[in-house]
């Protein structure tokens, strides 16, 4: 086995190195002046099995472009298997045409990484399971939530209760208060806009009890924000969000320190700057690492990723 990372997220790959006890791989990521990216492996791979950790987030086409002429490099260097890890799935949202003329990008993306020549993905909490589906090779879609549940049991919240931000999203909040041992409160949205969405009604009482709200991602944090004041109405006494995924993007900063919201926590499937940590004083990081490297060792011996799922969710 080799362990190779992109430019997207460098620290991710060096801690999944070490959990796996390895030292990465070489190769080589540059653009020529006009804007084109080159690649290339620096090592020979020659009837290896190959893993390339690579998150198609900011710059998501440049990271999605050297993720592709990646694995095209390790398939003509005569690799045995090709295995990409998407810690975060770009175009993730795309996955539907919602309206006339318009692309199934999740499925587009799909095609190009088994185009190119990938043997298997391995994932972290696509935005929708089916997207699975839009691969014709084997997909393993880790879940982060054993790792975000585990910290906020240990934090020993009293009178918990998960609200779901939205509809959409009530079977992973029901996942992580069955796991806590808390109620569960739904809130109804209706989104205006790309960046703006509207709440009005809270099914569930927040009345003095301490709110966990958990989502896949947090894009512009308008969801998660007008939740969090909505809740803070209802009379909720402390307000935590946790998000897999922390694409913070556009307004997401200043919202998120403005926020009635007492802690915000994310992984590190998505690099998070420093400057984003210095401006939102209650941001956490947490790293998943080890779920990631435990299910490419199990990959690498053929042992059961499934079961990896089973036990970490005992």
């Amino acid at each position: 086995m080799i362990l190779f990372t992109g430019t997207s997220n460098p620290e991710l790959g060096k801690k999944i190195a070490d959990y796996l006890g390895m030292s990465l791989g070489k190769a080589r990521f540059t653009q020529f002046p006009d804007g084109e990216t080159f690649v290339k492996v620096e090592d020979d791979i020659r009837g290896r099995d190959v893993y390339f950790i690579q998150s198609t987030c900011t710059p998501v086409n440049d990271s999605l472009m050297e993720l592709l002429l990646f694995v095209d490099s390790a398939r003509r260097a005569s690799a045995k298997r090709i295995t990409v890890v998407i810690p975060y799935y770009g175009y993730a949202r795309q996955d539907r045409k919602d309206e006339g003329r318009t692309p199934i990008t999740a499925k587009l993306v799909a095609n190009m990484v088994a185009a190119a020549g990938s043997d298997r993905v391995l994932t972290m909490d696509l935005h929708a399971m089916q997207i699975q589906g839009f691969f014709d090779i084997p997909v393993d879609n880790l879940l982060a939530e054993p790792v975000l549940s585990k910290y906020y049991a240990a934090k020993g919240i009293d009178d918990l209760v998960l609200v779901s931000p939205d509809v959409g999203n009530v079977k992973r909040a029901r996942v992580y208060a069955q796991r806590l041992g808390a109620d569960l409160a739904i809130i109804d949205k209706r989104r205006v806009s790309g960046d703006t969405v509207e709440t009005s009604h809270l099914i569930g009482d927040v009345k003095d009890r301490a709110v966990l709200m958990v989502d896949d991602m947090i894009s512009t944090a308008g969801t998660i924000c007008s939740a969090a004041k909505l809740c803070q109405d209802q009379g909720a006494k402390k307000i935590f969000v946790g998000a897999t995924h922390g694409v913070l993007c556009g307004p997401a900063v200043e919202r998120l320190a403005a926020a009635p919201i007492d802690e915000v926590v994310v992984t590190d499937t998505i690099p998070v700057s420093a400057d984003i940590l210095a401006a939102i004083p209650t941001l956490k990081v947490l790293t998943v690492s080890a779920l990631l490297g435990e299910a490419i060792h199990r990959i690498h011996n053929n042992e059961s990723v499934s079961s990896l799922f089973l036990r970490d969710s005992e």
